[in-house]
């Protein structure tokens, strides 16, 4: 729950709940449907249940995305996720996908991003490496990718360490991103994550990622709820 202190005539009020949001966040999720969302990529699932997005791993696919119709350049972006042990998924940011096969060049070398696949930042939601928690850290899907840590900075050792003290196993977990310009930066739980510069990509939609499983057959699940976005002008 939200709290926010209203000031009217020296009379000070709390008001609960998401109706004191900023007035200028849009919600990207009205709590009852996917209107203004479409499924990229694999076949995982997505269902509404309980005012959440519920994401649901399936067998013999690969990553799943539901994905903003909308695209956005700069923005705060701010969410709430709670997701099983054993799955790895994350937030797209800024991301694209191609209708043909489009080359790009990454340090200095030409690369290709095939017909349909989702690429672009994520903001990883990281709970099942042991050696590792990586949740709020930046992966490039289906370019380059670690980003943050990795080849834009960050010390590996200390950022699990990090992850590991603020990242709450089985409950949920907040999730604050800034993009401005060519300056990236994410907060988990209240606390500075990521923090750095890239300029591969300066707009694109927001996508909620379920990651492939292989052949497991039994389902995992992530779930979103709270999704704003507030667009920098």
């Amino acid at each position: 729950m939200r709290f926010c202190l209203l000031t009217c005539v020296g009379v000070c009020l709390f008001v609960v709940g998401p109706a004191c949001a900023e007035e200028d966040f849009l919600e990207l999720f009205d709590g009852k449907s996917l209107d203004g969302w479409v499924q990229h990529g694999g076949k995982a699932t997505y269902r509404v249940e309980q005012g959440t997005i519920v994401g649901r791993s399936v067998p013999n696919t690969s990553n799943s995305f539901l994905c903003t119709q909308e695209r956005f350049g700069d923005f705060v972006l701010t969410y709430e996720f709670k997701c099983d042990a054993e799955l790895n998924s994350g937030v797209q940011i800024r991301s694209n996908v191609f209708e043909e096969d489009t080359e790009f060049v990454a340090d200095g070398k030409a690369k290709k991003i095939g017909k349909g696949r989702v690429h672009g930042y994520q903001v990883e939601i990281d709970p099942n490496q042991p050696e590792r928690l990586w949740t709020a850290g930046i992966y490039d899907e289906g370019r380059r990718g670690w980003l943050y840590p990795g080849r834009r900075g960050g010390d590996e050792k200390s950022f699990t360490e990090q992850g590991q003290r603020l990242y709450r196993k089985g409950d949920w977990n907040q999730v604050r991103v800034e993009c401005r310009g060519h300056h990236i930066r994410t907060w988990l739980n209240g606390e500075l994550r990521a923090d750095f510069e890239d300029d591969m990509t300066s707009n694109g939609f927001v996508g909620l990622q379920v990651h492939g499983v292989g052949d497991r057959t039994d389902t995992l699940t992530v779930r979103w709820r709270e999704l704003q976005i507030r667009q920098i002008k």
